[in-house]
Parts: structure tokens; sequence; C-alpha cells
């Protein structure tokens, strides 16, 4: 895989560098409330343009249906990114149209300019390999190079993901290349005892890789609305917790392989619950009780983990010279229910190991909640991604960056 410094190195003043980013930050209106994955793609931009390059940054951004959203624009991302440069950042406000043609062509050595969302042409995630080529050709025509830097999305066969280095000579950015090396940390020579904690609502997202780290992970934690499924396959009362009474059979075959590969898989002991959910909007005080996680209360759900298993998980942790943490344990959005959260992210600070938070939810709530980032061995801008890596999937975005 071709590096950015060997891109460098061979000279990119006056050409076109259309930069795959992921800019799919969370916005309120048009304010953006977690700017770490624009921070993340800094390095590679700033790295282009104080070499010369035209630099066309182009992202996805949400959901939207192939057809312009005004509710999923990047206009805010291409403003947060102009301030972080300290640079004015050009914005098109289309994706291959009259506006992306001319803002491309208009842009003079060692400037920064993003398109509109990617996903505004049907093109863009087509599973019809003509029409996204249809759309990749367009993209190839804003650009004379493509580096790839939206770790956030290798995972996606899309056209500006899989298809588009194809039709142009590519490079990973130093994100995509940071990423990458830190995987490579949790899937050989790991240094042990090895420690992964999964959250998350539910255990149908976490099976393929649970199944993956059964044999490599030396204790598995698990938190969060996916533990609830573990309890039932346990014979525990879950109440109205979350529950997928679908995966049971495959979990308590999970837990039995578990033991006989020697993985130490720990469950909560004590949980937080309520008969309601919590308002996210106005935080409101939640009306909660503390219980074994044996007795939980058949009108009641689980929303945290409680201080024993906080104790526990953090004892399981202080020992382990490598955690993986995906998924946060609790409802961390709300004050009343981020104490799990709190406590999984502390023990990782407090404990000696390379740690390693998998992207997602747990990066936001390290951020919300407060955290230094930097004291974290790294934070992944790509939660999807992680797990399908440590899956051992062949991931399309970095598969088409090979050279």
């Amino acid at each position: 895989m071709k590096t950015i410094d060997e891109l460098l190195a061979e000279g990119v003043a006056g050409k076109r560098v259309f930069v795959r980013a992921d800019l799919n930050v969370p916005l309120d209106g048009t304010t953006i409330t977690d700017d770490g994955r624009i921070r993340a793609v800094l390095p590679t931009v700033e790295a282009l343009a104080a070499a010369g390059a035209r630099v066309v940054v182009a992202s996805h951004l949400g959901r939207p249906k192939g057809a312009p959203d005004p509710a999923f624009s990047l206009a805010p991302a291409a403003a947060r990114l102009g301030e972080l440069l300290g640079a004015d950042v050009a914005f098109a406000t289309d994706t291959v149209g009259d506006s992306a043609t001319s803002t491309v062509a208009g842009l003079a050595d060692g400037r920064v300019a993003v398109i509109e969302n990617l996903r505004f042409n049907a093109g863009e995630t087509s599973k019809d390999d003509a029409e996204r080529g249809a759309f990749a050709d367009r993209l190839a025509a804003l650009a004379d190079v493509y580096v790839g830097d939206g770790f956030g999305a290798v995972h996606r066969k899309h056209a500006s993901v899989f298809d588009l280095p194809a039709r142009l000579p590519h490079a990973a950015g130093h994100l995509i290349a940071t990423e990458v090396g830190v995987l490579k940390k949790l899937t050989s020579d790991v240094k042990r005892p090895y420690v992964v904690v999964l959250g998350g609502a539910k255990v149908s997202d976490k099976l393929a890789v649970i199944d993956e780290l059964l044999g490599k992970a030396d204790r598995l934690l698990i938190g969060g609305g996916m533990a609830y499924t573990f309890l039932y396959a346990k014979g525990y009362e879950v109440g109205i917790s979350l529950l997928q009474k679908d995966q049971v059979d495959v979990v308590k075959e999970y837990m039995k392989r578990a033991e006989e590969n020697g993985v130490e898989l720990v469950l909560p002991v004590d949980v937080l619950v309520s008969s309601e959910f919590p308002d996210l909007k106005t935080k409101a005080p939640a009306d909660f009780e503390t219980v074994d996680a044996d007795k939980i209360p058949s009108t009641k759900e689980g929303l945290d983990i409680g201080p024993k298993t906080r104790e526990l998980y953090a004892s399981k942790i202080a020992d382990a010279e490598t955690v993986f943490w995906n998924g946060p344990v609790g409802v961390f959005e709300h004050p009343d229910y981020a104490g799990g959260t709190t406590a999984i992210a502390r023990a990782l600070l407090d404990s000696s190991a390379y740690t390693v938070v998998g992207g997602g939810d747990s990066a936001a709530a390290v951020r919300i909640l407060g955290f230094d980032e930097n004291a974290f061995g790294h934070i992944s801008t790509g939660g999807g991604a992680s797990l399908e890596y440590l899956e051992g999937k062949t991931l399309p975005g970095l598969a088409a960056l090979e050279d």
C-alpha cells in the first residue's frame, strides 16, 4: 500500500488530489457536536496543501436517499475544516455537477475545497457495479491523484471508496496508515493479557467479532444492551431490558466455547434498572435502583452496569497489556447512566496497557464525558471498520489502495 509520504516525495504541487475523508460528524441542526473525525483528517489535508496540491475533500454524511437533502449537507463540516486549517475552504454545492467542476477548477495551489455529500448521488452507494462505476468516472474527472483517508468508510463497497482508486494513482493518507498500524497490533503478536470490552445495544452487531476473539483474547468483558441476551442465556430474568431471543442459542454456544478455550467471559453482576427509559433531551433525573444481575424485576429495564460490576471490570483491566474497547456499557448520554462507561474509560487510563478505543459511540463517549483523548493509546474513527478488520474480513477500501 503506497503511503502519503511516498506520494509527497514524488511531488504533488499543482496536482488535484482527491481526499476521500470521513466527515460524517454528528449534527444538532447545523451545529457540529463532535468534530473528532474532521480533526482526524487534518494531518493529511495540511500536508498536501503545504506541498502545493489542490486538495479536493469528499465525504458522506448520514444516510440521505441518493438525492440532495439539506439536513445532511456537508456545509457545516466544510466551515469547521476551514476553521481548523486557519484558511478559507471553498464549498461546492453538488458532487460532480457545475458547482463541483467550477469550484475545483478555481482552486489555486495549496488551497482546499470540499464537495457536497457524496450520498446525494445514488451512484455512491449503488449495489450495481455499472452505476457505481459511472459515478466514480465523474469523480475521477475532478482529480489527478486519489488519497484514501476515510477509515470510517473503508468497510463499504462504495464508489468513492472502492471504485475511484482504480481510476487514479492512489495512496493511503496518514489516518488510514495509523488505523491499520494500530489494528495490526490487535491481531498479530498481541501483548498479553489481551482484554476486550464490548458494549453497545445489540449482541447481533458483535457476534462475528466475538466469534473471532474467542480464539485470540484472554478476557471478554460484556456490557451495554447486548449483555442482557447473555444474562438471559444464563437463565436470568431480564425484565424489559433489550433482549434478542433469536441470538440466545448462539450466545450459549459462545459461552461454552469461551470456557473450552480458556477465555474469561465476564458479565455484569449488578445493574441499574428503571421502569422507563431516560429523557435524553432534558436530562431530567431518572428514577432507578441498583439490583443484582440475577434479580432484575420483570417490569424494569437494565440501563447501565452497577458499581460492583464497575469495580470488577476495572480489576480485569488492571493487569492487561493490551485493551480494545468498543461500545458504551450503559446509556451514557444521560448523566445517571454514564457511570459505567466512565468507569471503563478511567480503568483504561489507569492501566499501563496499550489501549484502543474502537470508534463510534465509544469514541464519542470519551469526548462527551470529558476525557483527554491523548491519554489513550489510540481512538479509532471507525467503529464498524475496526470490528470488521478484527473479524478478519477484507475491507473494500483498504483492498482498493493495495498496489
